[in-house]
């Protein structure tokens, strides 16, 4: 039996991972659940696996069931748990240390985080080599080019296509992006996600993210990365060989697909709740549309740029979605906001988990100047 380590475990990758062990008790033994700031939630997920260890991180806990607490409670979890394999689901550039903190442990990591790979590719790529682990993406996206380039040789593809849903904003009128409330931002056609991620999806960060994620995961050129729109989000990925063919992962937009088949590497299991039938089904495709969405563009030139932009680059956006949700700035200030912080030299090579913690740190504080200057 595996034991599993769920980080972010009253989160969407928490909850769909903990339904897969629950459906699969013969398989997978619970060692310890993870949560920032929602007690209540953590406790009643220990009520269903009471063995497993508990660590609220984000605030101090009433309950003694807790044992550990704080960021550096994480760690103590994830080195104490004598767990197989984490999976890592928690939102943001928190989410980076306990990555590097379960690779140094030895252990397999199912990563739904993606900002790790964004921030740290190559040491989190280092580190895993070094000690023999797996890293298995959970992100929909990545889990689908992970599929595909198992069946073909890294040599014969041409270019990696990621699908976007293009959130809900992808046939709005420009001259209507004035217009966007928080409201409507919060209302993702397809994916039922944290406010973060909803918000990161209708500016299209997101998938500015996974393109710098794509490239660093699978050592592949930023050039020969496309993104295209996909509003049914059923085909998650594509690869485009060398003599022109492309080649496709389909499937229903259930993130239990990908959360078990990181889980079950390097096996392939059943998933019962899902089935796509495709009778009937139209699928479109769509160029993203830069002026709507200058954060993919941003994206793709941190990318190109490497050092510490990409590092920039989430910073800045995680520090503007705060503002924004917090309504003290506008939906197209967020990528005002970080064009205006990715125009300082971020040259420096980060060669260490301190450089780039240092570097994500010098980011925010300037974006929090650019907001308070501009915003307050």
């Amino acid at each position: 039996m595996k034991r599993v380590l769920v980080l972010g475990c009253t989160g969407s990758i928490g909850i769909n991972t903990l339904d897969i062990i629950n459906h699969h008790r013969d398989d997978f033994i619970l060692a310890g659940l993870q949560a920032n700031t929602s007690e209540d939630a953590l406790l009643k997920a220990s009520e269903t696996w009471p063995g497993a260890k508990l660590c609220l991180s984000g605030k101090n806990p009433e309950s003694r069931k807790i044992s550990y607490t704080g960021p550096n409670g994480i760690l103590d979890l994830i080195e104490e748990s004598n767990a197989d394999i984490v999976v890592n689901g928690i939102v943001g550039a928190s989410g980076l240390e306990p990555t590097m903190k379960s690779l140094e442990c030895g252990l397999d990591v199912a990563l739904a985080n993606k900002e790790s790979m964004v921030l740290a590719g190559p040491l989190i790529k280092k580190t895993a080599a070094a000690k023999s682990c797996h890293l298995l993406p959970v992100d929909s996206e990545h889990s689908a080019i992970f599929q595909l380039l198992h069946n073909q040789k890294i040599e014969n593809i041409s270019e990696i296509i990621i699908t976007a849903s293009g959130g809900p904003f992808w046939q709005l009128s420009l001259d209507k992006f004035p217009e966007i409330t928080l409201q409507d931002a919060l209302k993702h056609p397809t994916w039922d996600m944290g406010r973060k991620i909803t918000i990161d999806s209708a500016t299209m960060a997101n998938k500015g993210l996974e393109v710098i994620e794509a490239q660093q995961l699978f050592n592949f050129d930023v050039n020969k990365i496309k993104v295209l729109i996909h509003p049914q989000s059923y085909v998650h990925s594509l690869v485009r060989t060398n003599d022109m063919a492309m080649y496709a992962q389909i499937s229903e937009p259930d993130m239990r697909l990908p959360i078990q088949d990181a889980l079950y590497y390097p096996e392939m299991k059943e998933v019962p709740w899902t089935y796509l039938d495709l009778a009937a089904k139209t699928l479109e495709f769509h160029a993203p549309d830069f002026q709507k969405f200058p954060m993919l563009k941003l994206a793709f030139n941190c990318a190109e740029q490497e050092r510490g932009y990409p590092i920039a680059f989430n910073a800045a956006n995680e520090i503007a979605v705060e503002a924004y949700l917090n309504e003290k700035i506008h939906f197209m200030d967020i990528g005002a906001i970080t064009e205006e912080t990715l125009n300082r030299d971020w040259t420096v090579n980060q060669d260490s988990l301190k450089d780039i913690l240092e570097t994500d740190q010098k980011s925010r504080l300037s974006a929090q100047k650019i907001i308070k200057a501009k915003f307050s």
